[in-house]
């Protein structure tokens, strides 16, 4: 479990899942990319089967990783129970995180009118893997088969996906990027890649970059390398890259490996306690328009975060 996952409540969700998220990156590991181990990849799930989004996906995906779980399964204490299930003594359990909204009234300009405005406060609820929970159903603990990546894989499924989302790709050169003025990615030719598994992959990472163009969710592209905010936005687009990674079967740990991003990182969340809450969700913006446009069958349900009853 990740060293500062237990501390007191005092300290903020935002703050105590960055500086875990810091604590790693120093250690020269991203820990949204899992070691997967040629497994089948799934994001991690309610005790209902909804996936969970944004800044939980990549938390959860890191403190699986760090207590060794193997079931996407998670749930509150109270949902184990009512499942016919029991925590087993002596677990820990962590934390998922949600914004609860509430409406502060204001003093308005005219008299005897007030006016009201409202807040979000982001809050978290204890749960558990079902790897912690004794008595469960079978289906918290599915079977897991290894899968052998094939070195050639062109898959038309995927082709036909990555068609229908529409972007502007060419092929030429060996180096993979998005032109936001032109509006147009360009990749090398595949043939260039390992397998079509990492063509795909790196073509992911290029069209969630693609996705914050001003006609589409309207990122800040316009930056230099280097500063702030294009450390941000690859960081978007790298996470974006793992949750297609997870809906799609590909490969991430080939993404942006190199120190210089690593670094940029760490001085973005040093910075900002909520920076990679920002990024996840942007993330995970552009990996659902990515899925729509695509037709991706099993595109990712709008969550809701803010249902309590999940906390329940």
């Amino acid at each position: 479990m990740p060293r500062n996952s237990h501390r007191s409540q005092r300290i903020s969700p935002a703050a105590r899942i960055t500086a875990a998220i810091i604590e790693k990156l120093e250690e020269g590991t991203k820990p949204w990319v899992q070691p997967w181990r040629g497994l089948p990849v799934s994001r991690p799930l309610r005790h209902c089967g909804t996936p969970y989004r944004g800044m939980n996906t990549f938390w959860l995906w890191m403190v699986a990783e760090a207590g060794g779980f193997q079931s996407p399964y998670w749930m509150t204490y109270r949902q184990c129970a009512a499942l016919g299930g029991q925590v087993r003594k002596g677990e820990k359990s962590t934390i998922a995180i949600f914004y609860k909204s509430y409406t502060k009234e204001i003093e308005a300009n005219s008299a005897d009118d007030p006016e009201s405005e409202t807040h979000r406060v982001l809050k978290s609820y204890a749960i558990f893997n079902a790897d912690q929970c004794d008595n469960l159903p079978d289906r918290y603990h599915p079977k897991l088969e290894v899968q052998e990546i094939e070195p050639e894989g062109r898959e038309a499924a995927l082709d036909s996906l990555f068609e229908s989302v529409g972007a502007n790709i060419r092929e030429s050169g060996s180096a993979a990027y998005y032109e936001p003025v032109i509006d147009r990615i360009t990749m090398p030719p595949a043939h260039l890649f390992n397998g079509y598994d990492h063509y795909y992959a790196t073509l992911a990472h290029e069209c969630s970059h693609w996705t914050g163009h001003k006609s589409r969710l309207n990122r800040n592209l316009k930056n230099r390398f280097r500063s702030a905010a294009y450390a941000a936005e690859e960081l978007v687009a790298e996470l974006s890259s793992a949750i297609l990674g997870a809906e799609l079967g590909l490969p991430v740990s080939h993404l942006d490996n190199h120190a210089s991003y690593i670094a940029s990182w760490l001085k973005l969340l040093k910075n900002d306690d909520r920076a990679m809450l920002t990024a996840a969700a942007r993330a995970e913006e552009a990996a659902s328009l990515l899925l729509k446009l695509g037709g991706h069958a099993a595109a990712i349900a709008e969550e809701s975060d803010n249902d309590l009853s999940e906390a329940a």
